[in-house]
C-alpha cells in the first residue's frame, strides 16, 4: 500500500537531526576466542519507567539489575537545569546491583515436557518504600519479585562479665548449688529444687541485637502464577493502573491482579475447536499505556487487534484491525511467514504502535485502521535469500522493537550485532545502522538504507539494496553472520540512551 498521503504527524513540522551515537558502557564483555555459555545469552531487557533501573534475564533463569549512578547526588541539580533549559553534558551511567535465579527448569511429567528456565520477558512494576517490584516469566510459570535493601542486623557483646564465668559451666558465685542435681543429656534436670536467686543474675544479660549501617540487597519471590497456560508465554504487560497485568501465549491471554496469584480470567481465547482448523497465533500483547481498559495484541499473519475490555467479559471480538493489504502478485511461500509480528510497542502517548515482522518496522495510528502511516525497511536485502534463511530456521527469529520516549525514533535489531535507528517524525530521513561495540559506527550503512516514509519510493531503496547484495556482504564490504543477532533492546524512557543485548554482552550507547 501506497501510504504517502495518508502519513501522520506523530512529531513536530521539519525532520530532527540524526543522533550521533556514542558508547557508553559494557558489561560482560567477551574476550576474543571466549566461548559463550547458552546459559549467560541474554533473553529479555526493560528499562523501569523512571530509567534509573535496568533489568535483564538470561536463559539460565537469572534477573540482574543495574541501577543508573550519574543522576545519584546530582538529582535536584538536574531537575534545576531542565527547568532552565540547559544541556546536561554527563550521559547515563549504571552499575551492577544484584541478580538473583528467578527460575529453575522443571520437568511436566504429565506432558513428558521440558520447562526451560529461559527468561521471556520481564516488566517492572509500581516501586514503594524504597523497594522495587518485577515481573519475570519463563514459558510457563510468571513471577513477582520485591527487591529490597535490609540493613544488616548482627548480634553485640552478650555482656557477660568474663570474670564471674567458666567456660560453659554454672556461674561462679551464684547460689545455685549442683553437687545434688542429677543432670541428663541436653541440659536437663530432673530436680525441681532449681529457683532464681532474687533480683536475678546480676552478672547475665540478655544479648544485644544491634543494626549496622550496613545494607544488604535481598530479593524475595512474593507471588507466584503457575498453571494458567498450555502454550508458551511470549509476553506480559502492566496495566496503568497498577494492578493488574495480562499474560499471553500462542492461544489465549489472561488477566490477572498482582495480588491474587490461583486464580486468572481468560480475556481472548483464539484456540478452534477443531485445531487443524488453526491459521494464526498471538504472537505479542501489550497494555495501553495510560487507559487500563485497552490492549493491543499481534498476529502470526501480520494483523494487529485492538480489544476494549468494556466491550465484554471475552474479548474474541476486536474494536479495530490493523493490517496491511498484500500487494496483487506479491504471495509466495515464505510471505505469511515474513508477515508475522514478532514485537509490538505503544508508543508514550498511546496513539502510535510500532510493530516488527522479519523484514520491516511498521509505524500505526490507533485512529486509522486503513495501513500503517510509515513503514522502515530493516531487512529488505535478505529477500534474496529467503530459501536459506528458512533452511537455517533463521527466518523464525524474533527481533524486538523500541521507540524513544519523546516518540521522535525507533529501533530494532538484526544479523551481525547490528542495529537499526530510524527517525520517524515528519519529512525525517533518519537512517543509522549501528553494530554492538565498542565502535558502533564501524560499520554504518550511510547510503543505500535511507527510509522513506512513502512506500512508492521505497522501490528505488530496494532496488539498490538488492543490487548491492548479490555478493552476500552489506554496503561496506562485510559479510553478513547469521549466527550472531540482535535481538533485544530497550530505549530509555527518558533519554536518548539504547541497551542492546549481544549475545552474553549488554551494552549501552548514548547520543
Amino acid at each position: 500500500m501506497n501510504n504517502g498521503g495518508a502519513e501522520a504527524a506523530i512529531a513536530p513540522v521539519g525532520g530532527s537531526q540524526p543522533l550521533e551515537w556514542k558508547f557508553s558502557q559494557v558489561f560482560g564483555e567477551r574476550t576474543a576466542g571466549e566461548e559463550v555459555q547458552e546459559v549467560d545469552i541474554i533473553s529479555a531487557i526493560e528499562f523501569d519507567r523512571s530509567g534509573d533501573h535496568l533489568a535483564t534475564g538470561d536463559r539460565g533463569g537469572r534477573v540482574v539489575l543495574f541501577e543508573r549512578t550519574d543522576t545519584r547526588d546530582h538529582v535536584g541539580h538536574q531537575r534545576d537545569l531542565e527547568r532552565m533549559d540547559y544541556p546536561i553534558n554527563r550521559h547515563p551511567e549504571f552499575r551492577y546491583k544484584t541478580e538473583f535465579q528467578s527460575h529453575e527448569p522443571e520437568f511436566d511429567y504429565l506432558k513428558s515436557l521440558e520447562i526451560e528456565e529461559k527468561i521471556n520477558k520481564i516488566r517492572w512494576c509500581q516501586s514503594a518504600n524504597g523497594a522495587l517490584f518485577l515481573l519475570s516469566t519463563n514459558d510457563k510459570t510468571i513471577k513477582f519479585w520485591k527487591v529490597q535493601e535490609k540493613k544488616v542486623k548482627k548480634v553485640c557483646d552478650m555482656n557477660m562479665d568474663s570474670t564471674k564465668a567458666m567456660g560453659n559451666g554454672p556461674i561462679v558465685g551464684s547460689n545455685i548449688s549442683t553437687s545434688s542435681k542429677q543432670y541428663i543429656a541436653n541440659g536437663g534436670c530432673t530436680s525441681n529444687e532449681f529457683s532464681f536467686p532474687t533480683g536475678g543474675f546480676s552478672s547475665l544479660h540478655l544479648p544485644v541485637v544491634v543494626t549496622s549501617h550496613e545494607t544488604n540487597l535481598m530479593a524475595r519471590c512474593r507471588r507466584i502464577y503457575a498453571h494458567a497456560h498450555d502454550y508458551h508465554i511470549n509476553s506480559i504487560s502492566n496495566n496503568s493502573d497498577g494492578e493488574t497485568f495480562i499474560s499471553a501465549d500462542d492461544l489465549r491471554i489472561n488477566l490477572w491482579n498482582l495480588e491474587i496469584s490461583n486464580q486468572s480470567f481468560n480475556i481472548v481465547d483464539v484456540k478452534p475447536t477443531n485445531m487443524e482448523d488453526l491459521t494464526e497465533v498471538i504472537t505479542s500483547a501489550e497494555f495501553h499505556p495510560t487507559h487500563c481498559n485497552m490492549l493491543a495484541y499481534s498476529s502470526s499473519k501480520g494483523s494487529i487487534r485492538l480489544i476494549d475490555m468494556r466491550q465484554s467479559a471475552l474479548c474474541d471480538t476486536h474494536s479495530k484491525l490493523f493490517e496491511e493489504q498484500e500487494a496483487p502478485g506479491s504471495r509466495s511461500f515464505f510471505t505469511e511467514i515474513i508477515a508475522s509480528i514478532s514485537d509490538i510497542k505503544f508508543a508514550k502517548d498511546g496513539r502510535h504502535i510500532l510493530s516488527r515482522d522479519y523484514m520491516t518496522l511498521k509505524l500505526w495510528d490507533i485512529n486509522m485502521d486503513s495501513g500503517p502511516v510509515a513503514t522502515f525497511q530493516v531487512h529488505e536485502y535478505l529477500r534474496p535469500k529467503l530459501c536459506d534463511l528458512y533452511e537455517n530456521d533463521s527466518i523464525f527469529d524474533k527481533f524486538e522493537c523500541c521507540l524513544s520516549g519523546d516518540g521522535l525514533r525507533l529501533a530494532t535489531g538484526s544479523y551481525s550485532n547490528l542495529f537499526r535507528v530510524f527517525g520517524c517524525s515528519e519529512g525525517s530521513t533518519e537512517a543509522t545502522t549501528l553494530e554492538a561495540s565498542k565502535n558502533p559506527m564501524r560499520r554504518q550503512i550511510q547510503t543505500s538504507s535511507r527510509p522513506s516514509r512513502s512506500l512508492g519510493s521505497l522501490s528505488g531503496v530496494v532496488r539498490r539494496v538488492k543490487g548491492a547484495d548479490n555478493s552476500g556482504v552489506d554496503a561496506n564490504g562485510n559479510a553478513f553472520d547469521f549466527t550472531t543477532k540482535l535481538l533485544h533492546l530497550a530505549w530509555h524512557p527518558t533519554e536518548n540512551s539504547l541497551a542492546c543485548a549481544a549475545s552474553n554482552s549488554l551494552y549501552m550507547y548514548y547520543a
